[in-house]
């Protein structure tokens, strides 16, 4: 009795190991799963957030419906068209968003504005963060210019959205009659050795913005913009043409707008700077391509230093009178008369160059912007002393997330250093590329910026209250 009763304990002991392998066994898997927990929302810069989601984009296909880059916290947000979709974007550290509209609907929507809403006084690009085609309409759309326009975006459903601008799209050269800033600050202020980035720059009965100084094949030259170019074949440092620049080697408006200027004096050495309007310079090494949700800067001779947020791009633009721009960046920062041609840049890197837009800087509208980069790829420029041009790539990053904070101190330091990033001079090229590539992000990212004056109806009075039309 004494042995079964040994039997019945040694049952029991191993009974109730059996019971606690069984629950470890149960308890294992669920400790593995949570392991498995989506990774947490990464915090990119704009060249980062640039670079995953052109990948994304290569991995998803016609499955990726556009991003942008949310300021707020860093983090790049995908469209995509499932759930399913949403895993492979979440897996990077990026944020999936899963939405109606499919990158080919909302290109296609694009093309059907191009063909028949074609009206002056209208832009369009497609938000990636509504998912829609945002059209915007300035004030001179009105009777048969605004029914076109309805007609057309009526037939589109819930593809686009109207809104209205309190101003009016235009270039924004001016006459010569000086600069109320920013002409001399680089000057005038001591920290440039010659004119840079927003300086003022005058040909025939026009005054418009230096870009950037670049050089093309070792000769100096500076960007600015192609109406410009257009405007004048010669251009000075100041109204009278006593301190003579130089002459325009390249100009390209309509269609795209950046004009390509080569100095006169081939042993010129202009500092790769950009006015900051307050004696002191931002150094500027490289090229980046614009991302939606980037902080930017912009430098002009007329209203000098101003920032805001890359709101768009791939937009297009009628100014009227057949000028119409494709390709543009789209922002929510402030332009006048003379500030055409002037620099956006973000940290040390440049951006863009003024075209036009709608509303100033007391009532705030919508301004848009030539990329750099596809300028340097068509002209075979280089930004700086012989380096750096093209690298797009390398430089999106700067300042990308602060452009507010990446100008003050920096701007001064390395202000007299123009061939800073002169190690680079291929990479030139290569920005372009990605330029174009971009601009399929673009497309996504292209009405961003009409979102964006949506959202900043204070600072883009003509997005504010501008609710959709149909």
């Amino acid at each position: 009795m004494s042995h079964r009763h040994v039997n019945k304990r040694t049952g029991a002991i191993v009974g109730a190991a059996a019971a606690a392998i069984a629950a470890a066994a149960i308890l294992l898997p669920n400790a593995n799963a949570s392991t498995d927990t989506p990774t947490a929302p990464r915090t990119f810069s704009a060249h980062s957030a640039t670079q995953l989601a052109t990948a994304l984009k290569a991995d998803l296909g016609d499955k990726a419906a556009g991003w942008y880059l949310d300021g707020a916290n860093g983090h790049l947000v995908m469209n995509v068209l499932s759930q399913d979709d949403a895993e492979s974007v979440t897996a990077k550290g990026a944020v999936a968003k899963v939405v109606r509209h499919s990158m080919t609907a909302l290109k296609a929507g694009a093309q059907t504005l191009r063909k028949n809403a074609s009206v002056p006084g209208t832009a369009w690009s497609i938000d990636p963060k509504t998912n829609k085609i945002v059209v915007l309409a300035d004030r001179t759309v009105t009777g048969a210019k605004m029914a076109q326009l309805s007609k057309t975006t009526g037939g589109m459903g819930d593809l686009v959205t109207v809104k209205r601008s309190r101003g009016e799209f235009t270039r924004y050269d001016g006459d010569d009659a000086g600069s109320s800033a920013g002409a001399g600050g680089a000057q005038g202020g001591g920290q440039a050795a010659g004119p840079v980035g927003g300086s003022a720059i005058f040909g025939g009965n026009a005054r418009c913005s230096l870009g950037f100084n670049v050089t093309v094949k070792g000769a100096p030259a500076f960007l600015t913009a192609g109406h410009c170019g257009n405007d004048s074949k010669t251009w000075s440092a100041d109204q009278g043409g006593g301190q003579p620049l130089g002459t325009v080697a390249d100009s390209q408006f309509p269609k795209t707008d950046f004009a390509l200027v080569t100095y006169d004096d081939p042993g010129a050495q202009p500092q790769s700077a950009v006015d900051l309007g307050n004696g002191s310079t931002q150094q500027i090494t490289k090229a980046a391509e614009a991302a939606v949700g980037m902080k930017v800067q912009r430098s002009g001779s007329t209203t000098g230093l101003h920032d805001g947020t890359v709101t768009g791009l791939d937009a297009t633009v009628n100014y009227g009178n057949g000028d119409i721009v494709n390709g543009l960046i789209q922002t929510d920062v402030c332009a006048e008369p003379g500030d055409s041609g002037g620099s956006m840049f973000s940290g040390d890197s440049a951006v863009g160059l003024t075209s036009g837009g709608s509303g100033d800087c007391t009532q705030g509208g919508e301004t848009f912007f030539q990329p750099v980069t596809d300028a340097l790829q068509a002209t075979g420029a280089e930004i700086g002393a012989g380096g750096g041009g093209g690298n797009g790539a390398g430089g999106g990053d700067a300042g990308a997330g602060n452009a507010g904070a990446g100008n003050a101190g920096a701007g001064n330091a390395g202000a007299g250093n123009a061939g800073a990033g002169t190690e680079d001079p291929g990479t030139g090229t290569q920005a372009p590329g990605t330029g174009t590539e971009d601009p399929g992000a673009g497309a996504q990212d292209p009405g961003t910026g009409a979102q964006d004056p949506g959202a900043g109806g204070s600072s883009d009075p003509g997005m504010g209250s501008g609710d959709s039309l149909n």
